[in-house]
């Protein structure tokens, strides 16, 4: 961006703020690429030129685009899993330590449904997660696999809530849920709408999550 004599500053000054432009810039362009064209499809130059930087970028500020990947995995989850746990803790808070099924289930499910809304900018960090998934380099892979501690305070509290419920029963149950979470989208709803030969037409993300949330609590609560 050209500067204005009056608003010029020294050079040293402008370079660290320049910097961190540039990096938020292949981030957010990266994200997005990716999330769109899937992790194969997507170029290095691809990534530099939407986000109008320099080719070399993309290692000066991220090493590699295997770093870059796992970077903006990292980011959006632990964005996704602090929402959860907020969410559980004030459901924590309104129940005395003791929340019910439904609050616990609503922590999980409200976040990533929310941010998959059509109308929310949080919908590409959403298709990105679940583009890791599948398409995911080894280490997100090993993430998703071995990295349990944002599900571990989920199963703690279901297990604190139905005491008399075998704790393998629980587990077993929490991994039905999480299912729900990531194969429910907004996207595979036109088909849901053909199988129903147009009886299901839910476009309201609060109308949805009540309709997950009244299977999921029957479904513990079995």
């Amino acid at each position: 961006m050209k500067e204005s004599p009056v608003d010029a500053a020294p050079a040293n000054d402008l370079a660290e703020p320049n910097e961190a432009a540039t990096k938020a810039a292949v981030f957010c362009a990266a994200e997005r690429l990716f999330a769109l064209h899937g992790f194969q499809n997507v170029s290095v130059r691809d990534i530099t030129a939407d986000a109008g930087v320099n080719l070399a970028s993309v290692n000066y500020h991220f090493g590699s685009k295997d770093a870059l990947l796992f970077e903006i995995f990292r980011r959006r989850t632990a964005e996704l899993n602090r929402e959860r746990a907020r969410m559980l803790h004030e459901a924590s808070d309104r129940h005395q330590g003791k929340p019910p099924v439904r609050d616990i289930l609503e922590a999980l499910f409200a976040p990533p449904l929310r941010w998959a809304s059509p109308e929310n900018d949080r919908r590409i960090s959403v298709q990105f997660i679940i583009r890791s998934r599948s398409e995911g380099t080894l280490e997100m892979r090993e993430a998703l696999t071995k990295d349990v501690s944002h599900l571990a305070r989920f199963a703690d509290s279901l297990i604190a809530a139905m005491p008399d419920v075998p704790r393998e029963t629980v587990y077993w149950r929490l991994h039905f849920c999480l299912g729900m979470v990531h194969n429910n989208r907004f996207a595979e709803f036109d088909r849901l709408h053909v199988l129903s030969d147009g009886a299901t037409r839910e476009g309201d993300t609060e109308g949805l999550l009540k309709r997950m949330l009244d299977f999921a609590e029957a479904g513990f609560l079995a």
